[in-house]
């Protein structure tokens, strides 16, 4: 049923799509109801659980929904019999501030693309109408489909449902009545869902897709070629199904130092990487090995990032598929895009960590021995956008497990396995007036976590400048001096 008092949807030309959304596991992260039925019992409607109510709602976050959970719902009108409507919305609004924080990370970029092409949002969702409107009018819908109990003369709920129960084909019959109400064409609808039993409403329009979908809905999305997406990670990134992992998370549990027994890691700092919440993290680059260094890193933390790449590695042959499964961002230097820095800016303002190199490659010849670091605007760009910290990271020791001169790493050294650091420092100050100045910030803060040979100056020996250049390098190595990153 539409929202009371009439729906807010901004008019539209006739044959218009709009944006369909379930509620539970699909904008949120898990199960509403139990945040419902605790403001009821804040607000004294409720004086206990229903029995196995956790239990259901676990289930449902869980696995999806089920119809115990569905039966539970169906009992909603009986169970708010005799209580006040202005009581229950009253309540409805203090749920609504603690549901916004279970909001999936990448909904609201996904609301905002919608919106800025012009389809009504409405939310479609089996919870009831007074209780989930306060959340939809936070979140910026523009309409809600959901069940409406009856109201008695005297402003208490009397035990009934009034108009069709919101779920599977009384989803769609709702659906249905109020896209031909508002002259919006299903076939340039689009609807999100979670649950197998939306199917009948995933079917009814365009542009269908299951995000986060229950074993059955995958199924389903599978075999109809619907789109899968999940809310929670970077566009394109995967889940590893009945898990509900990406691809990362499983990834990082593995990258130990165990697993290296040809390196000695050492590790300082850590605590400057936050526990939650956005933060860029910078490194210098030394070697191919420096991204399992970081790795190992990151798995010590136990959190997943988002990390910039240049187009190569994304362009690559299975691995460039492995990279953008990893949450990698694709960076085209040349190109002089700024969506690289837009997907970044969309992962941080989702509470999510990139990592980067502002070397933007490895250094060639005697500028790898130089004390000074240079570095691109990007980090610094993306600072200037989001306002989160830059926190800076130190690596060295990277190039003797893995020189650039070698198309492998040594893996035989475990007798005697060289020494590799990663000094993590506090975020770096920035002034946000000057890219260019802010990344000498940067640059610096690396530089100043390296170790004190780091600082003084080396004249390199011939073998020490090949060691710098790829396999099967054949010009002058001292002519390689003008190289440096530039400015983009």
């Amino acid at each position: 049923m539409s929202s009371r008092g009439g729906p807010r949807v901004p008019s539209a030309a006739v044959g218009q799509g709009a944006a369909f959304f379930d509620l539970d596991r699909t904008l949120l992260s898990g199960a509403s109801g139990q945040v419902f039925s605790g403001a009821l019992r804040d607000a004294g409607l409720a004086s206990r659980s229903i029995p196995g109510e956790g239990l259901v709602y676990g289930l449902f976050s869980r696995l999806g929904e089920n119809l115990p959970s569905i039966a539970l719902a169906r009992q909603g009108a009986t169970f708010a019999r005799g209580r006040s409507q202005q009581a229950v919305r009253a309540a409805a609004e203090q749920a609504a501030s603690r549901l916004v924080e279970m909001v999936q990370p990448y909904a609201g970029p996904l609301l905002g693309r919608h919106r800025a092409e012009g389809r009504p949002l409405v939310m479609a969702t089996t919870t009831p109408l007074d209780l989930v409107r306060p959340l939809a009018d936070a979140l910026g819908f523009d309409d809600v489909l959901a069940t409406a109990f009856g109201v008695a003369a005297d402003g208490t709920y009397d035990g009934t449902i009034v108009g069709p129960f919101v779920w599977s084909n009384g989803k769609l019959s709702a659906v249905l009545d109020w896209a031909d109400a508002h002259e919006v064409d299903l076939r340039e609808s689009y609807a999100y869902s979670d649950s197998f039993y939306d199917s009948p409403l995933l079917s009814a329009v365009g542009h269908p897709v299951a995000v986060n979908p229950d074993a059955s809905l995958l199924l389903v999305a599978v075999a109809r070629g619907w789109p899968v997406i999940h809310l929670d990670v970077p566009p394109g990134v995967p889940k590893v199904p009945v898990l509900n992992v990406e691809p990362q998370q499983l990834g990082l549990a593995f990258m130990t130092p165990l697993v290296f027994p040809f390196v000695r890691f050492h590790f300082d700092g850590l605590e400057h990487i936050p526990a939650h919440g956005a933060a860029i993290v910078v490194a210098n680059h030394r070697s191919y090995f420096d991204g399992p260094a970081m790795a190992v890193m990151f798995g010590r933390t136990h959190r997943t990032v988002r990390f910039l790449g240049k187009k190569e590695v994304f362009d690559a042959p299975i691995i460039g598929q492995v990279a953008k499964a990893l949450g990698g961002i694709r960076v085209e230097r040349a190109s002089g895009s700024d969506e690289p820095l837009q997907q970044a800016a969309e992962a941080l303002e989702a509470g999510q960590l990139i990592a980067l190199m502002p070397q933007g490659t490895i250094p060639r010849g005697p500028a790898f021995f130089s004390t000074v670091l240079k570095g691109r605007w990007g980090a610094a760009r993306l600072a200037a956008m989001t306002g989160v910290p830059v926190i800076p990271v130190g690596l060295w020791g990277t190039e003797k497990v893995w020189p650039r001169s070698s198309r492998l790493p040594n893996v035989w050294n475990v007798s005697d396995p060289p020494d590799v650091r990663l000094c993590v420092g506090p975020p770096v100050e920035l002034k946000y007036r000057s890219v260019d100045a802010d990344t000498k910030r940067i640059m610096k803060a690396i530089t100043a976590l390296l170790p004190a040979e780091a600082h003084r100056r080396h004249v390199p020996t011939e073998a020490e400048l090949r060691r710098t250049f790829p396999p099967g390098y054949k010009g002058d190595p001292h002519a390689e001096d003008t190289r440096r990153p530039g400015t983009d």
